[in-house]
């Protein structure tokens, strides 16, 4: 029996359906009936039968953060994907981001010790990697996080939730680490990289200069059931596809709605006038900012990344960005 959380999540969902392919029953955890049907519709796409749902997967309704359900939820268990995560980049929070993903992920750690769960497979990010020494240079799992990097508040996050999952490898569970760049993929159009495909339907004007990691969210689900599937552990993998600008993904996002391409370079004097206007907007009203001094800067510095490693220890190949995208678009 498999466990998963962030079952109703953009990795989850999908990864689900590739658990289901494999025949082996898994407990999805989630907490709404909105997010499970969410998940479900993604299912369905993947050509899986009603009966195929109701023979491989056991819906467990659970948040990671209800410590007496969640041990429930790990009877019978023997392999766990915590995929489940929470992501802001809201001042306001800030504390529940910690709470979810570095209490949540310690929960989740301690009890896999505890019911000896024979492998445990965690979904982090790639804004746990240090920054490069120059534009030019790749970022690799080894590329170290300097002190005076100041890393963002989810980066703070999702590095706590790390240093968990190894806390943990040291007493004796056995881990993998995914480090995706950013993901794209279908059925989660309100969210994350899906709200990028549901603006580009409409055609968006400006877009940001940077030059960073993308990922297709099948590559992501085959990756985490081959390194679950083999013998390593207590590694580490980046996952990125392809180093693009955010100009060229957003074009070929806009060419399949037949839209424009951007063409308004965002500036950092945008987004500073923007969070000004935040705070303001947030002292007089209950509107919950969405912008950080310590996020800005980063949407103007490139960063490239290596999956040199996961290419060469499992023989992997990622699929081009532009698959990607038909498929998506197929699937929207």
């Amino acid at each position: 029996m498999n466990l998963l959380t962030g079952a109703t999540g953009l990795v989850g969902a999908h990864l689900l359906a590739y658990l289901i392919s494999k025949k082996v029953k898994t407990r999805a955890l989630f907490r709404t009936e909105n997010k499970k049907q969410q998940a479900i519709n993604v299912l369905l796409k993947y050509d899986i039968s009603d009966d195929q749902l109701e023979k491989y997967i056991e819906w467990y309704r659970c948040d990671i953060l209800d410590l007496p359900a969640l041990e429930l939820a790990f009877e019978g268990v023997t392999h766990v994907y915590h995929c489940a995560g929470f992501i802001s980049n809201s001042p306001s929070d800030y504390k529940l981001m910690r709470k979810v993903n570095i209490e949540g992920t310690a929960h989740m750690v301690n009890l896999s010790i505890h019911f000896g769960i024979e492998k445990f497979g965690h979904v982090s990010s790639i804004a746990t990697l240090g920054k490069p020494i120059s534009p030019q240079t790749e970022i690799t799992e080894k590329t170290p996080l300097a002190e005076d990097q100041k890393p963002s508040a989810y980066e703070i996050s999702k590095y706590g939730a790390e240093m968990e999952v190894w806390r943990a490898s040291q007493e004796g569970l056995k881990v993998v680490i995914l480090n995706p760049g950013i993901i794209l993929g279908d059925g989660f159009y309100s969210t994350g990289s899906g709200k990028l495909l549901s603006k580009m339907k409409n055609g968006v004007k400006i877009f940001p200069p940077k030059i960073t990691g993308f990922v297709g969210v099948y590559d992501v689900c085959k990756a985490m059931i081959k390194l679950m599937d083999s013998n390593i552990i207590n590694e580490r993998y980046i996952l990125v596809s392809e180093n693009l600008s955010f100009y060229h993904v957003m074009s070929l996002f806009a060419s399949k709605f037949n839209k424009p391409a951007p063409d308004i370079e965002l500036k950092p004097w945008m987004l500073y006038i923007t969070w000004f206007f935040e705070i303001l907007r947030s002292f007089f009203t209950s509107y919950k900012r969405q912008l950080t001094l310590e996020v800005i800067p980063d949407l103007f510095k490139n960063a490239l990344y290596s999956s040199n490693k996961i290419k060469n220890e499992l023989d992997f190949e990622f699929e081009p960005i532009e698959v990607y995208l038909d498929r998506i678009y197929q699937r929207y």
